[in-house]
């Protein structure tokens, strides 16, 4: 079998947001290395989340106002930032779940064996 690092994948464009926030509203406020890290968990350690793209999403939500942050200590005593879900990061977090349902929903009559319409 091949290397299980070198299976992963990374996190598919414009799906990263959505589950920052999702960690956000099941976990509550976590610092970076923590959403990473649950991300990657969630998946079933299928994806692995680059730190070169998880901070600048991470501060275009805090822009947009769906997150917000403030610092505090981790576990092993470090300064970090912790980020967390704000009243209109639920909204859209709401939002775009629906959003991505419909979009699989549509996905799935494509992908389905035997679905062809004449």
């Amino acid at each position: 079998m091949g290397d299980k690092a070198a299976e992963k994948r990374d996190v598919w464009q414009g799906t990263l947001a959505l589950m920052v926030l999702k960690t956000l509203q099941a976990m509550g406020p976590l610092h970076g290395y923590g959403i990473a890290r649950r991300i990657e968990q969630t998946s079933g350690d299928l994806l692995a989340v680059n730190y070169g793209t998880l901070y600048p999403a991470l501060l275009k939500l805090e822009q947009e106002g769906y997150i917000s942050s403030e610092w505090g200590f981790s576990d092993n005593n470090r300064k970090a930032k912790y980020y967390k879900l704000t009243r209109a990061g639920r909204k859209q977090l709401n939002k775009e779940e629906r959003e991505w349902e419909q979009t699989t929903a549509i996905l799935a009559r494509f992908l389905a064996p035997g679905e062809e319409r004449s």
